[in-house]
């Protein structure tokens, strides 16, 4: 039923959530579950005004990606499924649309909600965002 299902991941109890559920919908199947996770460049820019700070930034949140996206690869291949995974930059809901547009996504499966801050609470969501630009089913799991 689905051949790519994408799974944005924060490393959030929530958006494991989301890969488990994406890995329980590809098992058996010739599915590939592409994991992405997006360092938010509105962080990295706020922060590059402080000096010294901003490299120190990058690099926690290179390490951060490289940890959420462990995570999930290491649940996907508990569950032998097939996986990519992809980090980039940018604003998370416009990168999550291009990546979906770009890779013929089926299905995005993505925590009702992640590590957003007090901005994100104010301004909506990462997924209300995802669920109103997107062109392709939206399932939102929760923990």
């Amino acid at each position: 039923m689905y051949d790519d299902i994408l799974v944005p991941t924060d490393g959030s109890e929530s958006s494991m959530a989301a890969v488990d559920q994406a890995a329980a919908i590809a098992e058996s199947r010739a599915t590939t579950v592409h994991f992405l996770h997006v360092i938010d460049v509105g962080t990295e820019m706020s922060a590059g005004a402080s000096g010294s700070i901003a490299p120190q930034l990058t690099e926690t949140l290179e390490e951060e990606a490289e940890s959420a996206l462990d995570d999930a690869a290491n649940r996907a291949e508990e569950a032998r499924v097939n996986y990519d995974r992809t980090t980039r930059e940018g604003n998370p809901h416009e990168v999550i649309e291009e990546y979906v547009a770009e890779h013929d996504i089926d299905l995005v499966v993505m925590g009702a909600s992640g590590r957003s801050g007090l901005k994100e609470r104010l301004l909506g969501s990462t997924s209300d965002r995802v669920l109103r630009t997107v062109d392709t089913s939206v399932l939102l799991a929760r923990p």
